[in-house]
């Protein structure tokens, strides 16, 4: 009766409740959104029950299909520890593969990561920036810090570092020939827009900045958008607009004058956040701990004042 399962429309079922939707469902899967909508609809079919109900702009599980992706969700984490150890027994302890964003691993990860390797020299870390969502059920990675709401059923998840949003901009856009001292003179101005995917939440842009600071957001003079959260803090400090900062990604920025708050407007808090995520069986290799408590540390040292 196992063998009979539908295997892969159960593991597109539950991404597409996990991510909260089809596309990213799609992109985690690396097929298009139509093949994941029909793995869904034959899933309903095979089962008899309506596990989803779509909309126009999301999708959410009915009673049914919440608990069925309960269960594949904790079937995989269960796979993926499994696999995790064997892949770690015919491994070497001394290496640790870890995935990450590319915005965070350039502007937060690799500016602090030559004191892990000072402290843990006999440990090799691995660090991939690719920005699909990896599974770890696949060996890619040992260990990942991921953004969004913390939503990781069957793995284990720490919280690694909260986030705030405010304006940044390089200091000479102070005082050109557009000075920039309120959000009204942003209509003079380049505004930086980072393309987030939602992940849940309220995502964390300009408009939920402007709601949430009780300002009205003026049309820009001009608006260039990347793809990359590390392209968008580049494009600040190289003078070519005002961005919304994320604090972990422009903290180091704005600590060395790369970048100044051009505002006096209090940080926004988000809704999004870093984590850090891992099978558990992860955790029992000494190479994974060690990256686990160093990096706590680090974050929490961020928080401290000076």
């Amino acid at each position: 009766m196992v063998t009979s399962l539908p295997y892969a429309a159960l593991r597109a079922f539950e991404a597409v409740v996990r991510l909260n939707g089809f596309s990213r469902a799609a992109d985690e899967l690396g097929m298009s959104q139509s093949a994941v909508s029909q793995h869904v609809r034959m899933l309903e079919d095979w089962t008899g029950q309506r596990l989803l109900v779509r909309g126009a702009r999301a999708s959410h599980p009915t009673d049914e299909g919440q608990r069925l992706a309960d269960a594949v969700a904790e079937g995989l984490g269960r796979i993926g520890e499994a696999c995790q150890d064997l892949r770690s027994r015919g491994r070497s302890g001394t290496t640790l593969a870890v995935t990450c964003l590319p915005g965070f691993a350039i502007n937060w990860l690799f500016p602090r990561l030559i004191r892990f390797d000072q402290a843990h020299p006999d440990i090799t870390v691995s660090i991939s920036t690719d920005p699909r969502p990896i599974s770890f059920a696949g060996g890619e990675a040992d260990v990942a810090i991921r953004y969004g709401m913390g939503r990781y059923p069957g793995l284990f998840v720490r919280k690694l570092l909260g986030e705030s949003l405010t304006p940044v901009c390089a200091p000479s856009l102070l005082a050109g020939e557009a000075p920039l001292r309120v959000p009204a003179d942003l209509a003079r101005h380049a505004l930086l827009v980072d393309e987030l995917k939602p992940v849940g939440g309220r995502l964390p842009n300009w408009e939920f900045w402007a709601a949430q600071s009780g300002v009205t957001l003026p049309r820009p003079a001009r608006i260039r958008r990347f793809g990359q959260s590390n392209m968008v803090v580049q494009a600040a400090i190289e003078g070519l607009g005002v961005a919304l900062g994320r604090d972990a990604l422009v903290m180091d920025a704005l600590a060395d004058g790369r970048l100044v708050r051009p505002f006096a407007l209090p940080p926004v808090p988000s809704d999004y956040a870093f984590w850090l995520v891992c099978p558990e069986a992860a955790l029992e290799r000494p190479a994974a701990r060690a990256f686990h408590d160093w990096v706590l540390a680090e974050a929490e040292a961020c928080d401290k004042p000076g």
